[in-house]
């Protein structure tokens, strides 16, 4: 609004000016229908400028706080292009053998950049291989021992079960000799007592203490027998329990291997991911730095050997705080390369960075303490660039850019009241 009133304000002097000039010539001529008529113009003429002027300040005015509302055109040079860069490093130490790539090459993803010697690796992925056939071929030991173990379980069956039918029979001539054995105790008191009668003779007597002695042998021979029976029932299911612990045994060493054949798995995993690391590829298409390292150089985990800047480029441009206002995520922006002068590249805002460049410093400021200075902060601002632009493939990252981003947000009365 300054600038239309500065404006009119010189356009009013011109206008005081050229009327004196005129009156002044207007007193050096003579009085004739001529000069009245020229008088009359040099005072019509600044009548009808300034009531021009006066409407269309009026008009102006009236429509100013319109034109407040609407964003402008922010406009700043602290703007830079940029890129993705992918900083490569080693995860295993070894000795580089040869480097695939020259400086700043275009790669293709996954293309091999840097290759290390791999043949300490090599055979450590042998070692651990050797391992997991060693700890299979135990296990499969083991099952061959089961089977064994599984075939003495039987035969201490058997024999449990050999024994109880011996100490069945044992009991079963016990039994059947009993009878025999009371009979014939009974038979020998009788005779011992007909011969004491005299009603006996002494070979009826002989042959009753025969057969009653008889008897009583066969039956303490059966009970030696059920004793043996016994004995060797109780060594059968021994022997048939101490199997069967072995077997137990057996399991859980059968779990030991294959825990150990799970372990050595994974050795054999960590050995092929450490091989795999002696191979260092591109992850993403793009173009490679300046190379870090050359063949026969010595390299530790973590050290840098290439950087890999990606192909798709953007803009970051670093505007004040106060020019902020009205930019929103896809507003059109103009960019202007200074390295290709009159081109005009077209983006739209992509995002606003969520805190100010100070912020994200090593050291932020504190400004809660000491003296303080105000400064206007700047934050970056990310603008994708259209696609099938014309200095495409050309753009590097650092080159130095001016943008001009046409705002589309607007400001409300309010704020406008307030601020």
């Amino acid at each position: 609004m300054g600038w239309l009133r500065r404006r009119l304000a010189a356009f009013w002097v011109f206008t005081k000016l050229r009327a004196r000039e005129l009156r002044q010539g207007r007193a050096r001529q003579t009085m004739s229908g001529a000069n009245e008529e020229m008088s009359k113009r040099a005072i019509i003429v600044p009548v009808i400028t300034l009531g021009v002027a006066a409407v269309l300040l009026f008009t102006i005015k009236g429509c100013w706080p319109s034109w407040e509302e609407e964003g402008a055109d922010q406009r700043t040079d602290d703007a830079y292009v940029r890129a993705d860069m992918t900083p490569l490093s080693t995860r295993v130490s070894g000795r580089v053998r040869k480097v695939e790539v020259e400086d700043f090459a275009t790669v293709k993803p996954g293309q091999l950049l840097v290759q290390l010697d791999d043949e300490d690796y090599q055979a450590v992925l042998a070692e651990a291989r050797a391992a997991l056939a060693g700890s299979q071929a135990a296990l499969e030991d083991n099952q061959s021992a089961k089977a064994i173990q599984d075939a003495k379980i039987q035969s201490a069956e058997t024999g449990v079960a050999q024994a109880t039918a011996a100490v069945n029979a044992a009991r079963a001539g016990i039994a059947a000799v009993q009878p025999d054995v009371e009979r014939t105790g009974l038979e020998r008191k009788r005779q011992e007592a007909l011969l004491t009668s005299k009603a006996a003779t002494h070979q009826q007597i002989e042959l009753a203490i025969a057969d009653a002695d008889r008897f009583t042998g066969m039956l303490a021979s059966h009970q030696a027998d059920l004793e043996r029976a016994q004995a060797a029932l109780a060594s059968s299911r021994s022997l048939l329990e101490a199997e069967k612990r072995q077997r137990t045994a057996l399991d859980t060493r059968d779990n030991l291997y294959r825990a150990d054949i799970q372990a050595k798995q994974a050795a054999i995993i960590v050995a092929q991911v450490n091989l795999g690391y002696t191979k260092i590829t591109a992850p993403a298409a793009g173009a490679v730095g300046e190379r870090h390292v050359q063949e026969g150089q010595l390299v530790a985990p973590g050290m840098q050997v290439v950087d890999l800047v990606k192909g798709d480029v953007w803009i970051q441009a670093n505007y004040k705080e106060t020019q902020l206002t009205n930019i929103r995520p896809g507003d059109v922006a103009d960019i202007r390369v200074d390295s290709f002068p009159g081109v005009v590249l077209h983006g739209k805002v992509v995002e606003i960075a969520p805190a100010s460049g100070s912020q994200f410093a090593l050291l932020p400021p504190d400004n809660a303490t000491g003296n303080f200075t105000k400064i206007v902060q700047r934050l970056p601002v990310k603008i994708a660039l259209d696609p099938g632009h014309p200095l495409e493939g050309r753009l590097r990252p650092g080159f130095s850019v001016v943008v001009t981003i046409h705002a589309s947000g607007k400001t409300t009365k309010s704020e406008s009241s307030s601020s």
